[in-house]
């Protein structure tokens, strides 16, 4: 399989023992702050980000909705797991790796979990509170 660094500091590709289907990438440390009008590397919500011009939706969590909430609720906690994101996002370094055989979501949006020390930040958000294990339907928040 391939290991792919998205040029995120050092560019390059390289073979690497993996999974079948399982491609990841090892991202350095670019900062993210909230999305603005440059989406180049920033966060959309609790679980979109870009990535060096790559829109990527974390593959293993369902966050709540800030730009169509259906309550009050939706949105408060869907900004906080937003601004949660930032912060997990900007400690270091982090694998995307796909799950399954899918690469793309129906929106373009490259379908990723983004791992850290072995662990799953979409595990982390779901453990605080923050977002829900993707069960491959939304549920509502309200």
């Amino acid at each position: 399989m391939l290991a792919l660094n998205w040029p995120v500091g050092n560019a390059r590709v390289a073979d690497v023992e993996q999974q079948p289907q399982t491609l990841f990438q090892q991202a350095s440390s670019p900062q993210f702050a909230i999305c603005g009008t440059v989406r180049r590397t920033c966060v959309v919500d609790g679980d979109t980000f870009w990535l060096d011009g790559n829109k990527i939706r974390i593959a293993d969590i369902d966050t709540p909705e800030i730009s169509q909430p259906r309550c009050d609720y939706e949105y408060e906690l869907g900004m906080r797991a937003t601004y949660r994101l930032v912060d997990l996002l900007n400690v270091g370094p982090f694998e995307l790796r796909t799950i399954g055989n899918r690469d793309e979501d129906q929106y373009g949006r490259k379908l990723r979990v983004v791992i850290r020390d072995g662990r799953s930040l979409g595990d982390q958000l779901v453990s605080e509170g923050l977002a829900r294990t993707w069960t491959g339907r939304r549920e509502p928040w309200c």
